[in-house]
């Protein structure tokens, strides 16, 4: 499907280029000058695709192929209008809010990395909670016993978040969420912080911990470990053709709840 959109898309005078969105062949002198990267797969490619892209400031179009699509915009059945309407111009930009992590040991920075879902610090593989101290710009906020934390974006907050019993956010909201995984005797409920928010996780623990980013990129802890979460420089951008009100019809659709039921 892939060649046959390219095909077409130079058959109408645009240059195109293919590669997979695993980060193994993306031809690195082309990123940077592409104006619109379409992405063929489900959420898991679009999430993969946003952190190559949102540093250039390149739009994604998505096309479902996967098993739920909440980021896709176009269907595999029907992709000639949306990418007519694409070359005529007639589509408008959706911002996303992204995070930005920072892994830190003993003062050492371990790893980087950006997250349009979510950044997940939870157990490892024994059934054993951990011991997550949570600070909130500098200042301490509480402790948690728990499987895990989740703080996710207003995109996250359809995932693994809402799974762990935090609200929906649309994606216009400016905020993101801190969702604890099985509390254990601690708080309990989510906290909806605002975008100018920086984050401070700690680890505790005498067994395993990871931290996960979008639920692809999981990287072993250490007690004391810290966890440095902020809003990235950056938005997310989504080419849109669907109307700005499609969100809450696209998600009860995801979720095969009926229009006017809730």
């Amino acid at each position: 499907m892939a060649e046959e959109m390219a095909s077409w898309l130079q058959d109408h005078g645009q240059t195109v280029w293919l590669g997979t969105n695993w980060g193994s062949n993306i031809p690195d002198e082309q990123l940077p000058q592409s104006r619109l990267l379409i992405v063929l797969g489900g959420d898991g490619s679009m999430l993969r695709a946003a952190r190559l892209a949102t540093p250039y400031q390149i739009p994604l179009l998505g096309v479902n192929m996967g098993r739920i699509g909440f980021l896709c915009e176009v269907q595999t059945d029907n992709w000639q209008d949306p990418l007519a309407r694409v070359l005529a111009d007639d589509i408008w930009l959706e911002r996303r809010l992204m995070l930005m992590m920072v892994w830190q040991r003993q003062g050492v920075v371990m790893g980087t990395s950006r997250a349009l879902n979510d950044i997940v610090v939870s157990r490892g593989m024994q059934a054993r909670v951990v011991t997550l101290h949570l600070h909130v710009d500098d200042d301490f906020v509480t402790t948690y016993r728990a499987d895990g934390l989740i703080v996710a974006t207003p995109t996250g907050s359809t995932a693994y978040a809402m799974a762990g019993g935090g609200p929906i956010l649309p994606p216009q909201l400016q905020n993101f969420l801190v969702v604890p995984v099985a509390p254990y005797l601690s708080f309990d409920r989510a906290l909806v912080l605002p975008q100018a928010s920086r984050l401070m996780i700690q680890v505790e623990m005498d067994h395993e911990a990871t931290v996960t980013v979008d639920g692809q990129a999981g990287k072993g802890l250490e007690s004391g470990d810290k966890i440095l979460i902020q809003r990235y420089e950056y938005d997310t951008l989504l080419a849109r053709v669907n109307p700005p009100n499609y969100f809450y019809r696209t998600l009860l659709a995801r979720l095969g709840v009926e229009e006017g039921s809730i």
